[in-house]
């Protein structure tokens, strides 16, 4: 008898040979950034809980209400069956914070962008996209077929060029606004000013900058002063706002577009009234709590301050996510396991996630985490240098 699955050992046991397996900790929240991660203690640098407001009580009154109202399930898709009251609420609170018009709710960032861009460009249109967007973004670009422009990392006299060949109908750029692996920021104001010269829309993906950076934690485009009929504006949920979904915001028209073609959409069930309820919550904490984004920029400054002398280059990073290059798989992977052996957990990122060469220690900072657990890391880091 053939073995079906043997091909696929074969290639799990390559991954395994390359230091290219990842497995999943069993994780039980303590307080904050503390975790017992498979029954151990751990101070836990690896959450886009940047705010710390996945523990927030009124977050977590906030589902509770609503689960007995509406219940746990939303039942299906909000084209068919509606979607609840908190929801459409939401949807309404996300438009005016973000200070555009309209906004459409998602379950997850991913399901947003891989249906959000085969929505806004197809056969005969061109997308342009930076070379280290993140893989959702990647994703939707292959299912839109349209004509795919790569070009180098936040390289605008490279994306000029690319729009000045473009005869395409239709031409959208996309990238992330806070890149998730370095933490650096897309130059937004450059590329909004291409895309009004050559009549085409920016889509941006501001998963790590939502709720984090700009006025009241309003986002990439906020901070950078963007206010621009192009500019199509997408956020994640589960990451600063501490629950989980996404948004995607703009003018009027174009959401209402998004709403009736966008497939991860209208094929998709409702998120639960308990989701959308805590996420209204959690709106209102992030424009109101300020010292919580001060105490992660301080925190920020700090490690910054401390890294200095490690062997291993600290990527320039003003925002949330810190990370140090170690280069091997093998050598990052090391260096993480010694870590969790003295309780500190900063995930090993490795290829394909990361170019290969530059497998990393991923450090994430949040609010919840305190002055002397910044210094706990900087003294593990030191000694397992």
């Amino acid at each position: 008898m053939i073995d079906p699955t043997a091909e696929f050992q074969t290639a799990l046991d390559a991954l395994a040979a390359a230091h290219l397996i990842r497995t999943r900790p069993v994780i039980e929240a303590v307080d904050g950034a503390h975790l017992r991660v498979d029954g151990n203690p751990v101070l836990a640098f690896c959450s886009n809980d940047y705010l710390g407001l996945s523990q927030h009580p009124a977050l977590i009154e906030a589902a509770r209400q609503a689960a007995f109202a509406y219940g746990v399930g939303a039942g299906a898709s909000p084209l068919v069956s509606g979607h609840s009251a908190s929801t459409d609420a939401l949807e309404q609170e996300l438009a005016a914070f973000v200070r555009l018009p309209r906004a459409l709710y998602f379950g997850s960032g991913y399901v947003a962008n891989v249906g959000l861009i085969p929505a806004l460009v197809g056969r005969g249109d061109a997308v342009f996209s930076d070379a280290l967007n993140h893989a959702c973004l990647i994703d939707g670009v292959r299912l839109s077929r349209a004509d795919t422009h790569i070009y180098p990392h936040n390289d605008l006299a490279a994306l000029t060029e690319a729009l000045q060949r473009s005869t395409a109908r239709r031409k959208l750029v996309v990238t992330d606004a806070v890149f998730s692996m370095d933490g650096d920021v897309a130059p937004i104001a450059g590329m909004i000013a291409l895309c009004e010269r050559h009549d085409a829309w920016l889509l941006i993906d501001d998963a790590h900058g939502f709720g984090v950076l700009g006025p009241e934690g309003r986002g990439t485009a906020a901070h950078l002063g963007i206010d621009s009929p192009r500019l199509i504006y997408m956020a994640t949920l589960g990451k600063a706002a501490g629950s989980a979904g996404a948004f995607v915001a703009g003018h009027a028209t174009l959401i209402e577009w998004l709403m009736q073609r966008v497939r991860s959409y209208i094929f998709a069930t409702a998120t639960p009234a308990m989701v959308t309820a805590a996420l209204r919550a959690s709106v209102r904490v992030i424009e109101q709590e300020e010292w919580r984004r001060a105490r992660l920029h301080r925190l920020i400054a700090r490690l910054r301050a401390g890294t200095v002398d490690l062997p291993w280059e600290h990527a320039a990073s003003g925002t949330a996510i810190q990370p140090l290059i170690i280069g091997g798989n093998e050598e990052a992977l090391a260096v993480m396991n010694a870590m969790r052996q003295r309780g500190i957990w900063a995930p090993a990122i490795r290829p394909p996630t990361v170019p290969e060469g530059t497998a990393r220690l991923r450090i994430s900072l949040s609010a919840a985490h305190s002055e002397a657990d910044i210094d706990r890391l900087l003294a593990v880091l030191h000694e397992v240098a």
